[in-house]
């Protein structure tokens, strides 16, 4: 049987995507066939799906889609059996292999880990690759002794899918959250899900005035980068800890060794898209038993079938959009 994929193919050096039927034997050689139910559109997914971003770095044509869940069809390993609901985030998935924004996929049963029997596959693309690097940065903190007694824990650019997340899950577990962002119209959402207070972009994107100020912050999730991070490396309080992921506010960092052998500070990178299955999974079932669903769905701005993807792909880059954008493969 045919079904329908939202294909990237390159017209004259432009990428350009759209619909199109496929069957089984267009689909990219790997060890499991699954059915797909719903993915995501991450920041990520908008840059390839509008070309505005190098995001594909593999052949074209080639299926977009970072996220993605769905149930085993047929299967070559011994990881999964038929019928079993699986989560596919990360491992170039979308960028150098076939992705998400399908019917029907291929995916090395490696790439994959379990749905938690406590999220609906719904939910699990709600939470998608931004609820997964979330946890891994609050899992870190926690690893490096951040704890809610401590005091405030920070969350940069948090108006954003991962940075909400974090602010949800950090409130869920009990800490003070204090969220960042530039977005006046997103206070009411941010502390909707859990922000105690919130307070500019502006107070951390010009860099920290010396090398070591005041100790404001017991930890902090930084999706930001750049001068934002430096200030918060100058801000954190004897031994506290900062989990990095993003770069929106530029790559590079400027700071100095006096935070780190002084106060003894720890600056933790996330990657979440080649961490390793054990961890993933661990951190899958915590956001499953942390995250209330009515919270989950709070973070869903709205559900969109494939031929969406275009528009919602660039009202995401002009940041129009508040919270997470499912798609339903299913719909056209």
């Amino acid at each position: 049987m045919s079904f329908q994929a939202f294909v990237l193919d390159r017209v004259e050096d432009e990428p350009t995507g759209g619909i199109r039927r496929l069957d089984v034997d267009d689909l990219p050689d790997a060890d499991t066939l699954l059915d797909v139910a719903y993915s995501s559109l991450n920041y990520k997914d908008a840059l390839a799906v509008t070309g505005a971003g190098n995001i594909i770095r593999g052949d074209f044509p080639i299926v977009p889609g970072i996220d993605l869940v769905g149930r085993v069809v047929e299967t070559d390993g011994d990881r999964f059996s038929v019928g079993d609901a699986v989560i596919g985030t990360g491992w170039q998935l979308g960028e150098v292999v076939w992705g998400g924004y399908t019917q029907r996929a291929r995916v090395d049963a490696e790439r994959l880990v379990p749905l938690p029997t406590d999220l609906t596959a719904e939910q699990a693309m709600t939470i998608g690759t931004a609820g997964l690097t979330a946890m891994l940065s609050v899992m870190a903190l926690e690893e490096h002794g951040v704890d809610p007694a401590e005091g405030e824990v920070l969350v940069t650019g948090a108006s954003g899918g991962a940075g909400g997340m974090a602010v949800a899950i950090l409130r869920a577990l009990g800490y003070t959250t204090v969220a960042s962002t530039g977005s006046e119209d997103a206070h009411a959402y941010l502390s909707d899900l859990g922000a105690d207070r919130i307070v500019e972009r502006g107070a951390f994107d010009s860099g920290p005035s010396r090398p070591m100020e005041s100790g404001r912050w017991a930890g902090a999730v930084d999706a930001v980068g750049g001068s934002t991070l430096a200030t918060i490396i100058a801000q954190l309080q004897r031994h506290g800890s900062v989990a990095a992921f993003g770069n929106a506010g530029g790559h590079e960092l400027h700071t100095t060794v006096l935070p780190f052998i002084l106060r003894g500070v720890n600056l933790l990178g996330i990657d979440s898209n080649t961490c390793p299955n054990p961890r993933r999974t661990t951190a899958w079932e915590r956001i499953a038993s942390v995250l209330d669903p009515a919270v989950i769905n709070r973070m869903r701005a709205r559900t969109i079938g494939l031929s969406a993807l275009p528009d919602a792909a660039a009202e995401v880059l002009d940041g129009a959009v508040r919270g997470r954008i499912l798609v339903d493969v299913d719909e056209a």
